[in-house]
C-alpha cells in the first residue's frame, strides 16, 4: 500500500506570490522609468508589489514550519517563494534605510533658490511645496555643500561645468552660456533615479575675466523625500569641478589670465610701399 504524501498548500502560495512579486517590482519600476505612469501610480504599484512579496516571504516561513511538522512536499516551492520575496524586498530595504538616514528633503541649494529657477514644464506646476534644510542643519546633513570660488575666468569655468554635465549624461533642458556683455552663465539639466524618479539640476556660474563664483541647486519633481539624493548629488559634483578647476589650472598656468588687447595707440598705420 502506497502512502500519499500530500504538497503543501502553503509552499504552493508561496511559489505563486514570490513569482508574482518580482515581475509586479521590474514591471512597475520600467513604466514609472519610461514615463508610462505617474509618479502617483508608481506609488501605488510599488506599495502593491511590496505588500505581495511580504506575504510570499511570510507564507515561505509558515510553509517550511508545517513542512518540519507535517512532513510534505514542498519544500523547494517554499525557499523559492521566501527567496523570490526577500529579493523583491531589497529596494525596499535600501530605501528604508535612506529614509531613515536622510531627514524628508527635496530641494537644496548653495544660494538663494530665486536665482536659481527651475524650468517650467506642465508637471512642475503642481509640484508639491519644495521641503528644505536651515544652514545649520545642511552643514551637518551635507557638509560640502558650498558655494565654490575658483581664480578662473567666468567663460572657462562654465565650459567646465558644461563638459562635466554632458560627460554625467545628465538631460540639458536650458543652457544660456556666458559671453560678451553677459557676466552669468545658467544651466539645467534633469536627472532620473534608479527608481524614476524626475530631479532637475541648476548650477549658475557668476565672475569676471579672472575669476568665477559657482552655485548649485538639486530639486526634486513631484516627490515627497529625495533619499538623500541632492544633496549627494551636489556634493560628488562639486567635488569632481574642483578636481577638474584644479587640472586645468595645473596643466594650463595662464588658463586664468585675460587676454591681453593691444591699445589703439600702439597699432602702427599702415605704411604705403613704393611700387
Amino acid at each position: 500500500m502506497r502512502i500519499l504524501i500530500r504538497t503543501s498548500r502553503w509552499a504552493i502560495w508561496a511559489r505563486r506570490l514570490g513569482s508574482v512579486a518580482v515581475p509586479l517590482v521590474v514591471i512597475s519600476l520600467l513604466l514609472h522609468r519610461l514615463r508610462l505612469i505617474t509618479s502617483d501610480v508608481f506609488v501605488v504599484a510599488a506599495l502593491a508589489s511590496g505588500l505581495v512579496a511580504l506575504l510570499a516571504v511570510l507564507i515561505g516561513l509558515i510553509a517550511l514550519a508545517r513542512l518540519w511538522q507535517t512532513g510534505d512536499q514542498g519544500w523547494g516551492r517554499a525557499l523559492a517563494g521566501l527567496l523570490f520575496g526577500l529579493i523583491s524586498l531589497v529596494p525596499f530595504g535600501w530605501y528604508a534605510s535612506l529614509m531613515l538616514r536622510y531627514p524628508a528633503v527635496t530641494d537644496i541649494a548653495t544660494a538663494d533658490r530665486g536665482s536659481m529657477p527651475l524650468v517650467f514644464e506642465p508637471g512642475t506646476a503642481m509640484m508639491p511645496p519644495p521641503k528644505t534644510l536651515t544652514a545649520p542643519e545642511l552643514a551637518v546633513e551635507f557638509p560640502n555643500v558650498e558655494r565654490r570660488l575658483y581664480p578662473l575666468g567666468l567663460v572657462p569655468t562654465f565650459a567646465v561645468v558644461r563638459d562635466l554635465v554632458e560627460g554625467w549624461g545628465w538631460e540639458i533642458r536650458l543652457l544660456r552660456e556666458p559671453g560678451t556683455g553677459v557676466d552669468v552663465g545658467q544651466l539645467n539639466a534633469q536627472v532620473m533615479t534608479l527608481a524614476g524618479w524626475r530631479e532637475e539640476v541648476v548650477i549658475r556660474v557668476t565672475g569676471s575675466d579672472t575669476d568665477a563664483v559657482v552655485d548649485m541647486r538639486s530639486a526634486s519633481l513631484n516627490a515627497q523625500h529625495d533619499f538623500g539624493s541632492n544633496g549627494r548629488r551636489i556634493e560628488t559634483f562639486l567635488a569632481a569641478l574642483d578636481d577638474a578647476v584644479t587640472t586645468l589650472l595645473r596643466d594650463n598656468p595662464s588658463a586664468n589670465q585675460p587676454l591681453e588687447t593691444v591699445p589703439e595707440d600702439d597699432v602702427s598705420p599702415d605704411v604705403p610701399t613704393a611700387e
